[in-house]
Order: C-alpha cells, then sequence, then structure tokens
C-alpha cells in the first residue's frame, strides 16, 4: 500500500497483469464501497490496483491507512467473489476487411490464420478488466498466451468509434476516435460513450463480453439502427 498525495492510498496486487490480481482489484473496490467509510470520496480499480481518495481536511488518514490495511489483511482477494450487478454482453463486431484493416498483421503475429484468430476471438469471453485511456473505454482481458503481440512501434494515426484492437494478450474497444499502437482487427457499431445519456459509460469493469462475428451487410445495418450496434447485455447470476 502507498500514498498518492496527501488525499490517496494505492493497494497494488502485482506490478503485472494476471487474471487473479485483476479480481483482487475488482473486489476489494467492490468492498470498499459496500463498507461506505465517512470522508471516503473516491474509488477506482486499474488493472491490478485499487485507489481510494479521501478528505484529507476532516479525517485522519494514517486511522483510515490502517482501516484500509485491515481490510486488505482480511481475506485472499485474489480469490474473492467478483462484484455483484455485472453484465454479459455480446457484441457483433466485422473482423477483417477494409473496416479493420490489421486482422491478418495481428493474426500473423499470434501464429494463426485470419479465420483462426476469428475463431479465438470470438470463443473467448473477455472481462473489462478497467475502464480509461478515453471516456468509457474498456480493457478487455486476457487472450491466450499465444495472443501476447507487441504494440506497433508507430501509431495508427486514427482508428474510428467502435474499433476492436489487439495488443498484449488484450483487446480494447475504443470509446472515441484517437491514434493507437494496437492493431485494429474488428469493427462494431456500438457507441461506448454517451455523454447524454443517464449513464454516460455503458460497460462496468467486472462485465464480460463476447464478439459475436458478421459480415459487412449486417454491419451497415446495425449502424443504421442506433447506438447499441446490436449489442446485448444480460445479468451475470
Amino acid at each position: 500500500m502507498s500514498w498518492l498525495g496527501l488525499d490517496g492510498l494505492l493497494v497494488s496486487f502485482t506490478d503485472r497483469l494476471n487474471e487473479p490480481a485483476n479480481r483482487a482489484a475488482l473486489a476489494l473496490r467492490d468492498a470498499i464501497e459496500r463498507e461506505s467509510w465517512p470522508g471516503v470520496e473516491e474509488t477506482a480499480a486499474s488493472l491490478v490496483s485499487t485507489y481510494l481518495r479521501f478528505d484529507a481536511a476532516a479525517m485522519d488518514g494514517d486511522a483510515l491507512r490502517a482501516r484500509l490495511a485491515a481490510l486488505v489483511d482480511s481475506r485472499d482477494w485474489t480469490r474473492a467473489d467478483l462484484p455483484g450487478g455485472r453484465r454479459r454482453w455480446t457484441v457483433p463486431a466485422v473482423f477483417g476487411t477494409e473496416l479493420a484493416p490489421q486482422l491478418q498483421e495481428a493474426a500473423a503475429l499470434a501464429g494463426v490464420t485470419p479465420e483462426k484468430a476469428i475463431a479465438q476471438i470470438a470463443a473467448t469471453p473477455l472481462r473489462v478488466q478497467t475502464i480509461g485511456f478515453a471516456p468509457g473505454q474498456p480493457y478487455l482481458g486476457e487472450l491466450a498466451d499465444h495472443w501476447s503481440i507487441p504494440r506497433q512501434t508507430q501509431l495508427t494515426p486514427r482508428v474510428p468509434v467502435g474499433a476492436l484492437c489487439a495488443a498484449i494478450r488484450q483487446m480494447t474497444l475504443f470509446s472515441v476516435t484517437t491514434p493507437t499502437g494496437w492493431r485494429h482487427v474488428a469493427q462494431t457499431a456500438l457507441r461506448l460513450f454517451r455523454p447524454d445519456g443517464e449513464t454516460p459509460f455503458l460497460m462496468r469493469p467486472g462485465d464480460e463480453v463476447r464478439f459475436l462475428p458478421i459480415d459487412r451487410g449486417a454491419y451497415e445495418r446495425l449502424s443504421n439502427e442506433g447506438p447499441d450496434g446490436g449489442a446485448v447485455a444480460e445479468p451475470i447470476r
């Protein structure tokens, strides 16, 4: 555990991403939220860490640190249940074509054919490990070991909203148009960031995502049907 400035505490479970550490970060954040400690103003989970911000003018930071340490030591968070209220998303995606031109390159780096790459990605339930980089943007993981492909040495100048990109056993689904060093392997019609909506960020950490391969014609139809792009969610029970 470490201090972040005068009003923040950070609990890190490891120095590199793995499933147990991500589980621990999500579960600890959920536990802190449920504790509802007075003076705690914000919590967040990254890939392998949990952050807590408090009102330093109104409470004793050392006392809060001791309280947090006791919670951390109370159980093995790497084996804890994931937070409740999670959802399982099915998101239609067109792989390859001129919409996602780096599928073949990414598949070659992973040592598989493009067809095999599509099948493997579609068959893998991916957890929303954290939200970051851009508003509402999920980092999804993990793919199998052979998908530990590096980022590009140069940026792609632009990928559109809904781009599905791969690197280092993860995927990210872009919520805004942006440059990226990740390889663009599929395209969805889903808009994750809805600033005028009741829930601006569509996905939440701990949600599960599966990608459903579709053809270009189906993608075009879904693009015209609204911001969901054919995506559906159901509660994980």
